[in-house]
This record gives C-alpha cells, sequence and structure tokens, in this order.
C-alpha cells in the first residue's frame, strides 16, 4: 500500500506538469502504476525506494539545477531558433565533407523511421537479419568499391579509421623493432592529428612528409597515402606503393568513396588496407558526422581487422543466414590484449550509404562522379579563363588555386559575399571541392567570385580536358553484385526497405532489456531537429560566424551535463563510448606527464569491467593490473589496497564502473577514489550506467577524476542498431586544461591532447537530441526518470527472483537499474545454457538481455524507465513460462535434447512445413502465451551456426539465388 508520501510525491509529479508534459509520457509506468509496484516490493514510497538503494553518503542534497521543463513544442521552438543562428552557406570546403543528395525514400524509411533507429547490435542474429543483410550490402559495396576482399561493417569516421589502420598495420608488422610510421603530408589534417593521438602512447613515431622522395627503412612498418590527395590532385602511387612494399611496409590509402567509382581501386594499386568516409553517399554532413567510416583489406588480414565484419552461415533449416562473425578477435573477448577498442559502429550511417549505392546502382553512382568531375573540368577550363593557376594538373573534384588576379583572402572575402565557403589552402592559395549537388548556376556563381563569369559557358567549359588521365582510371565496372542493380524505383526502394525492417525486432516491436545498454525512448520530438537544414547542412569547418546556432547548443549541452555528473568541464568529442574512455585516460596522461608523473603508467581495472576498458587503458600507453571482486560481486577492497599500495609508485588511475556492472551502487565508492587518491593515481568512471544516477548523486561530487557518458544511452540518442553514439568526457578542475583539442580550431588549449575523433566536435549533428531530452524533461523529470528506471528493474528482479535467483543485490537487497538473474543451475540438471532461454525470448516477442556479461550463464537485465507496468509484466511472464519449461525438462516431461528451448527460435517455415518432428505442439513452439497470438514477431530464420559461419567465412553478399 502506499502511504501519503507516495501520494504527495505523485500529487506533486502530476500537478507540477500539464496534462502535455514531455516526461509524463516520456515515462512509462503511471501513477497508480508506480504504486502498484512499489507495493510489490514492499516499498511506501520512491522516497524510500531510492533511500534503501542509494547509499546515502553520495545522494544530493537538492536539486539538479538544469532548465526547467518544457513542452515538446516549446522545446522546439527555443531550439529552432538556436538553430537558425546557424548561416547555411553553400560550403565547398571539402577536405572529408562534402554536401549530398539524401534520397527521400531513404531519408523518410530508415533515417526517421523508429523501426530502424531504435534497433540494438545486432547480438541476436536471428532477430536483426533486416540491418545485418543491409550492412552485408554496405560490406559488398566497400570491398567492390576498394578492388579488396574484406571490408568490416563500418567505423567511425575517416581519422580515426585511419588510427585503426595503423594500429592494425602496427600489430601486424613483421619486425617487432620498427615503430616508425610514415604519413604523406597531402592526408587531411584532421587524419594526420589524430593518427598522431593514437600514435604516441604506443610508442609510434609519427613522420609527415612527402611520400614522393622519402626513402623507407627497416625502422617504417607502414605509410598512409590520401587519394585523392588533399590538394585534389590523383597521384599515380604506384612507384610509392612499390617501393614501401619492397621495404616490408605495410601500405594504407585513405580513398574518397565517390572517386573509386572513376579512378583506380586500391586493390589493383596493391594496397594493403583501404579507408575513408561513407558520408557522400547520402549521409548529411551535419557539422561533422555521425557518418560511417570504412575500412577494406587483403583476405589474409582479416583476423586482424578492428571492429564488426558481418558474415553468412548457415541456420538450422539450411538456409543463408547472416550475423556477427569472428567475434573473438574483438576487444570484448580479447580484452587488454585487444589491438582496438572499438566497442560499437555507426549502423544506421552506413545503412544509409548502403541503400544509396543499392538506389542508384552502379550506373547511377558512376553517372554521380561523372558528373562531379565533369563540373570541376569545367570549373578548371573557367578558372584558366580568367588567369588562374592551379596547384593540380590531376582532379576528381577539387581544384586547388594558387595564382591569379586576386589574392587567396580576396578570394574568400569576395566568397563569403556570396554566401560561399572555400577551403584556405595555405596562406597564398585557396581549394574549392564540388559534389553531387553542384548546378550549372552554381558553378557560374562559383566562377563569377573569381573574376567576370557572364560571358563563360558552362556547357563548352565541360568539353574541356577531363582531369582523370586515361592510366589514372578504374579497370571494372563499380558494383558487380545484383543487390545493386534490383531497387532502382522509388516503390521497389520502399518495399525491399520494408522488407528488411520487417526482419527485425526494434522498440517498436517492444522492450529490449538489455543490461547496461539503456534502450529507452527515442522520441520522435526528439529527433525531428536531426533533420533541419540548419543543424543537418554545416560544414565541420566553416567560419566561426556561420556557426553561432551549434556552439549556443553545444555549450548549453555542455553546461547541462557538467551540471548533472558534477564535473568542471566537458568534451563532447568523443564520438563513441569506447573513445570517451579512450580520451579520459589520455588526459590523465597527459596531466601526470605535465606534473612531472609521466612514470605512472599502471591502470587497474576490476575483474567485471567492460571489455573495452583494458583495450582503452592499453591504447592509452597502460599496464592493466586486474582487481578481484567479493562474492556479492563489489570491488574487493583489500585487494584493491593492497594492489594500489604495490603499485604506488607507478600507478597512474583506476577504471570503476558506477553503479557496478554487476548492478549494485557500491557502498565503498568514496573510499575507492580516496584509495587511488592516497596512492597518486586518478580515478576514471565508466558512466555507462549513468541512468541510475541523473538528479539523485553526482559523480563529480564522490570522488572520480573524469567520466565518460553515453549519451546513446542515458540522454535518449538512439542506437541505430549499433550506432551512432556520443562518449563525451566530463573532468574536474585540474584536468579540463588537457580535453581534446583539433587541428582546424583556433585557439585550442596548448596543453589539450590530440583529436580523438575527425571533426570537432564529433557526431555533432545528433546533439540536438541529448539538448532536446534534458529541456524537456527538466530536474524533475530527470529524477523522475532515474528514480523510475531503479524501480523498474527492482520491480522485475523482485518478479523474477523465486525462478531465477538474482544474483547481486545491495546491502538493503536491492539492486541499481539493471539485475542480473543466475541461469548456471540449469546446464547440468536439464542441459538448458543461457543460449537457450535469449532464443527462447524470441518466440514470445522479446529481445534477450545482456547474455553471459559480466557473468558467463547469466542474463543481466534493464528495463530502463520508459517501459509501463504492462510491459514489464509480459516480459516477466514470458521469464516465468520459460522457468516452466525448463521445469518439464527436469521432470522428464520434456526431452533433454529436443525441447522447445533447444530449437528455439521457431519460424514460420517451420510451422507450415508438412513435417513436425519434435515432441510438442506446433502451437506450443511459436504461440507459447495466449498475448503472443496478439502482437508476434516471426524470426526470419531459425538458430544460426555460429561455428560454420567462422570456418567459412563470406562477407560479401552471397548470390540472390541463394538467397531465394
Amino acid at each position: 500500500m502506499s502511504d501519503s508520501r507516495e501520494s504527495m510525491d505523485n500529487s506533486s509529479h502530476t500537478s507540477s506538469a500539464q496534462f502535455d508534459a514531455f516526461s509524463r509520457r516520456h515515462i512509462g509506468p503511471r501513477d497508480t502504476e508506480v504504486a502498484a509496484m512499489l507495493n510489490t516490493l514492499g516499498l511506501a514510497s520512491l522516497k524510500d525506494l531510492v533511500d534503501a538503494a542509494v547509499p546515502s553518503n553520495i545522494r544530493l542534497k537538492g536539486q539538479i539545477k538544469t532548465p526547467p521543463a518544457q513542452s515538446e513544442k516549446d522545446a522546439l521552438a527555443e531550439l529552432r531558433g538556436i538553430a537558425e543562428k546557424n548561416k547555411v552557406f553553400r560550403s565547398f570546403i571539402g577536405q572529408g565533407y562534402y554536401n549530398t543528395v539524401v534520397p527521400a525514400p531513404i531519408q523518410r524509411n530508415i533515417l526517421e523511421n523508429p523501426g530502424w533507429y531504435t534497433q540494438y547490435t545486432p547480438y541476436q542474429a536471428e532477430i536483426s537479419q533486416g540491418r545485418l543483410e543491409a550492412l552485408l550490402n554496405f560490406q559488398t559495396m566497400i570491398a567492390e568499391l576498394t578492388g579488396l576482399e574484406v571490408a568490416n561493417a563500418s567505423l567511425l569516421d575517416e581519422g580515426t579509421a585511419a588510427a585503426e589502420a595503423m594500429a592494425m598495420a602496427f600489430s601486424s608488422r613483421r619486425n617487432d623493432a620498427a615503430n616508425l610510421f610514415f604519413i604523406s603530408d597531402k592526408c587531411f589534417a584532421q587524419t594526420i592529428s589524430v593518427v598522431k593521438t593514437r600514435a604516441e602512447p604506443l610508442g609510434i613515431e609519427v613522420v609527415v612528409g612527402d611520400c614522393h622522395k622519402v626513402s623507407f627503412d627497416n625502422k617504417a612498418f607502414g605509410v598512409l597515402l590520401q587519394y585523392p590527395d588533399r590538394d585534389g590532385t590523383v597521384p599515380n602511387y604506384s612507384p610509392v606503393i612499390e617501393r614501401a612494399k619492397a621495404s616490408g611496409l605495410f601500405t594504407i590509402v585513405a580513398a574518397d568513396i565517390l572517386a573509386l567509382c572513376l579512378i583506380k581501386t586500391p586493390g589493383e594499386l596493391g594496397v594493403d588496407i583501404a579507408v575513408g568516409s561513407t558520408q557522400r553517399f547520402g549521409v548529411p554532413v551535419g557539422f561533422g558526422g555521425p557518418h560511417a567510416g570504412y575500412m577494406a583489406t587483403r583476405d589474409e588480414l582479416k583476423r586482424k581487422m578492428p571492429g564488426r565484419i558481418v558474415g553468412v552461415s548457415k541456420d538450422r533449416e539450411g538456409r543463408n543466414a547472416i550475423r556477427l562473425a569472428l567475434q573473438t578477435r574483438e576487444q570484448h573477448i580479447r580484452r587488454e590484449k585487444a589491438t582496438s577498442n572499438i566497442c560499437t559502429a555507426q549502423v544506421l550511417l552506413a545503412v544509409m550509404a548502403g541503400m544509396y549505392a543499392v538506389y542508384h546502382g552502379p550506373e547511377g553512382l558512376k553517372s554521380i562522379a561523372s558528373q562531379v568531375h565533369g563540373k570541376t573540368n569545367a570549373l578548371a577550363a573557367g578558372l584558366k579563363k580568367l588567369g588562374y593557376s592551379l596547384k593540380n594538373s590531376t582532379w576528381f573534384d577539387t581544384l586547388t588555386i594558387v595564382g591569379g588576379p586576386k589574392s587567396a583572402d580576396q578570394i574568400l572575402a569576395a566568397a563569403i559575399s556570396r554566401r560561399i565557403n572555400f577551403a584556405k589552402a595555405d596562406e597564398q592559395s585557396v581549394s574549392v571541392s564540388l559534389d553531387e549537388t553542384v548546378t550549372d548556376a552554381e558553378l557560374l556563381e562559383i566562377l563569377s567570385v573569381f573574376g567576370e563569369a557572364t560571358s563563360l559557358n558552362t556547357s563548352e567549359l565541360a568539353k574541356a580536358t577531363a582531369g582523370l588521365p586515361g592510366d589514372s582510371l578504374r579497370s571494372s565496372p563499380p558494383l558487380k553484385h545484383p543487390i545493386f542493380t534490383r531497387f532502382h524505383s522509388e516503390t521497389e526502394l520502399m518495399r525491399y526497405i520494408r522488407g528488411l525492417e520487417a526482419k527485425d525486432l526494434s522498440l517498436t516491436s517492444s522492450m529490449i532489456p538489455l543490461g547496461s545498454c539503456t534502450m529507452k525512448l527515442n522520441a520522435a520530438s526528439e529527433l525531428f531537429p536531426v533533420s533541419w537544414n540548419t543543424f543537418n547542412s554545416i560544414h565541420p569547418f566553416a567560419p566561426k560566424d556561420q556557426t553561432a546556432g551549434y556552439k549556443q547548443m553545444i555549450s548549453e549541452l555542455e553546461r547541462d551535463l557538467s551540471e548533472i555528473t558534477g564535473f568542471n568541464a566537458v568534451s563532447l568529442q568523443p564520438n563513441s563510448g569506447s573513445q570517451g574512455e579512450y580520451a579520459g585516460l589520455l588526459v590523465i596522461r597527459k596531466y601526470l606527464r605535465a606534473k612531472g608523473q609521466g612514470h605512472r603508467n599502471v591502470c587497474l581495472i576490476p575483474q567485471s569491467a567492460h571489455g573495452t576498458n583494458p583495450a582503452s587503458a592499453v591504447l592509452a600507453g597502460m599496464k592493466v593490473v586486474v582487481t578481484g571482486c567479493d562474492k556479492l560481486g563489489n570491488i574487493d577492497l583489500k585487494d584493491l589496497e593492497a594492489k594500489a599500495a604495490e603499485n604506488a609508485g607507478v600507478l597512474a588511475a583506476f577504471m570503476i564502473t558506477y553503479p557496478s556492472t554487476h548492478g549494485v551502487f557500491e557502498e565503498s565508492i568514496k573510499e575507492i577514489c580516496d584509495i587511488i587518491h592516497r596512492h597518486g593515481g586518478q580515478v576514471y568512471m565508466d558512466g555507462a550506467n549513468m541512468n541510475a544516477q541523473v538528479g539523485l548523486c553526482r559523480p563529480g561530487d564522490f570522488g572520480p577524476d573524469v567520466c565518460h557518458l553515453n549519451l546513446h544511452k542515458t540522454f535518449s540518442i538512439p542506437h541505430g542498431g549499433g550506432g551512432p553514439g556520443v562518449g563525451p568526457i566530463g573532468v574536474k578542475s585540474h584536468l579540463a586544461p588537457y580535453l581534446p583539442g583539433h587541428p582546424v580550431l583556433e585557439g585550442d588549449a596548448k596543453d589539450a591532447i590530440g583529436p580523438v575523433s575527425a571533426a570537432p566536435f564529433g557526431s555533432a549533428s545528433i546533439l540536438p537530441i541529448p539538448w532536446m531530452y534534458i529541456r524537456m524533461m527538466g530536474p524533475q523529470g530527470l529524477k523522475r526518470a532515474t528514480e523510475v528506471a531503479i524501480l523498474n528493474a527492482n520491480y522485475i528482479a523482485t518478479r523474477l527472483h523465486p525462478h531465477f535467483p538474482v544474483l547481486y543485490r545491495g546491502n538493503r537487497n536491492l539492486v541499481a537499474h539493471e539485475c542480473i538473474v543466475d541461469l548456471r543451475q540449469f546446464k547440468a540438471t536439464t542441459g538448458v545454457e543461457v543460449e537457450d532461454v535469449a532464443k527462447r525470448l524470441m518466440d514470445y516477442g522479446f529481445h534477450a538481455p545482456t547474455v553471459s556479461f559480466p557473468v558467463p550463464g547469466t542474463l543481466m537485465i534493464e528495463p530502463t524507465e520508459s517501459e509501463s507496468k504492462a510491459e514489464l509484466d509480459r516480459f516477466c511472464d514470458a521469464m516465468i513460462s520459460i522457468r516452466k519449461e525448463i521445469d518439464e525438462i527436469a521432470a522428464g516431461k520434456a526431452d533433454k535434447k529436443n525441447n522447445c528451448l533447444k530449437n528455439a527460435p521457431h519460424t514460420a517455415s517451420m510451422l507450415v512445413n508438412e513435417t513436425w518432428d519434435y515432441p510438442y505442439s506446433r502451437e506450443k513452439a511459436v504461440f507459447p502465451a495466449a498475448w503472443v497470438k496478439d502482437r508476434k514477431f516471426w524470426p526470419p530464420v531459425a538458430r544460426i551456426d555460429n561455428a560454420l559461419g567462422d570456418r567459412n567465412l563470406i562477407c560479401t553478399c552471397p548470390s540472390v539465388e541463394d538467397y531465394a
């Protein structure tokens, strides 16, 4: 029963918010449901729940001071006013970022479709076949355009992809003494800087220079080239590559994806690794991100490739089925032995880029590339007629102007007066990059910046000599697979996209109760601004006076995140959680070096830590020492104290997740921080579980020095099927000077670490989502969301405990925002393993919780605050029903090997097959509960053979006949 205090809590919440208050729409349980769930827990109010679950010594005494809650309409109006402070000039800056046309059916049916943007990472492949097929298309596109055998399912951006390629080459080098990496001085500035950031902690020496003149020796292990280069030239790299290979170096090119429709492929050039960005394949420029980076390589290097690789295997019925392949090489398996910490991709953006290729097909892409190149030819001819000289004699889409009637500054000023942006290549030269959106009228407008262009005829100029000599052209069509020739009308594409969407379970189908992944509501009002032209058409290197709206929104978001977390400064540059971890550790490293303590290089990490933690520490140049946990899942203080003391002279950092990875608020968090500080180290907090803290406590107040946040978890940026993400870091004041800088920004702090992402503000175009979330929730709504997240988790734990033991609880028998249920006991008695329960949940219409992390044989469940009591009960009922199915096996009523769990998931094709070789009914197989009939999600494939897929790796599209 609820008492007067709960009534006051609820009445206050109701009366302080109008009926259309966003928090009432975001938070799932109604007040009556909250009261009923509290009654199940034996508690009277949410205040009592928080008092019991959250240690009193870390709780806020007052309320966070974020702006008051606004309605959806008012928040959108305020943000639109901010966005309109941006000046949307026509940008021809290039340097890795270009205007593009987002095909309307892709924008409407993918980018703006919750059936695509609310999907989770495809670890449960049987119910992820749609986006896995879309990613397989992406990999096939990359492999065919680069002429290399293997591509991954996207990376974060071009700069970090180049850094990953360097690390991949370093770990594969034949000479262990080789530690020099050569970068062409014609690479993009941001790429050079990101690679340097990644190289320094690994002890890699970076040399930047003229690749055509350098002599390679046995100290070098790799070389990075830009193709076409920064000036726009399409160089003949064959002599450079031959010399590098003769010296045993790995060759890497950062290649323009659209140019590869016309120019020689990296495979034809003989390179080992190709990287780049797929942004110009229908993804808005968006002030720098999110965009899907790519990587492709030779087959023999596939097990060294970072990130996710999608592969084809078979399901139990012998049909082709797609899955994530070769996972044992990834960071979550290899931990401190990993050579990459990448934990996410840019799935939603990779899907868009892949669909762009599917929609346009090989002829369409070649036509787009030819049009861009043709207009560049015309621009070159026009500039020459106006008396200008070009630095480059070959080009695809970029010209660098080095002399003529006007100086570089005069040209730039004349361009600005016409609302046009060019790039300043250096003090004497300007570069202009064209793209698919340029019209003949705009071409004349560009030429008018340089001089009197009214007499010039664009059709005549287009007949000028091409900037691509015959020996620079690719020898094969760009895309040969049939998938790229089938869906060129909007009707066909729409049906294809919708068909793939139907093969995936997303939040549009049911709750996705993944622990530590926080699959909460991604409200439509939060997503609207992402499509606004005033946000998604701004170049990341546009002049500062054109980006005032972005700067204001970013500043306000940094301010609010600082207030919510208690940290003094925030950087929004990291574009994934693992990038945030890495950036936080680099900041600590730089701070220690500034204090003359650069010898400190040991990072203590608990056994229960996320796999990215040890991988990030190693990449940051630290030595990992693992500390133990006690039987309750808490950090073992005695072991921590002993190892901190043992390493006191070299201790750099301690990495802790709070609440713990076991889903518990550890009472000793302040003591843990004190131990580390006493021995000279800094405390890094993994903020993956910030969903349990917002409005209740602030990590900056109770000990951590740096914390990364997952805006794609706690702050409502959608997961997008495995990306995009944003992983900013908050730091205490003593670390603030060392936050990431960027080479293109003027006035960077001299003490800043180098950039960890290619763009100054990472994935800036999705920052309106958390801005809207914080604005609409307000301080009370944010707090209420956290309280309900904790309530929902404890309600599930209480309902499931009689059927599945809850592995860890806090001192008051409560969990935080997630709980771990133990399934290990069933293997010995019934043969049922955690994977069987995960697959059986698909028959009930649910995505499985987190499987076997942090404890093998368990499920980690996080319901979030967005799910109603009815949905929580439906999930609990499914789990309880599965427990009864397990009991049937234990009692001998069901066969130990041939049962509804071992055979799960059950497909429609199994149901209609004339042969039914199972000792249970068809109805039990596919309609295990009455309510399933009303909202059945049909897994498109049966259980997939993972081992077969790894033994016979196929990571490009099979023939269309194979799908049929």
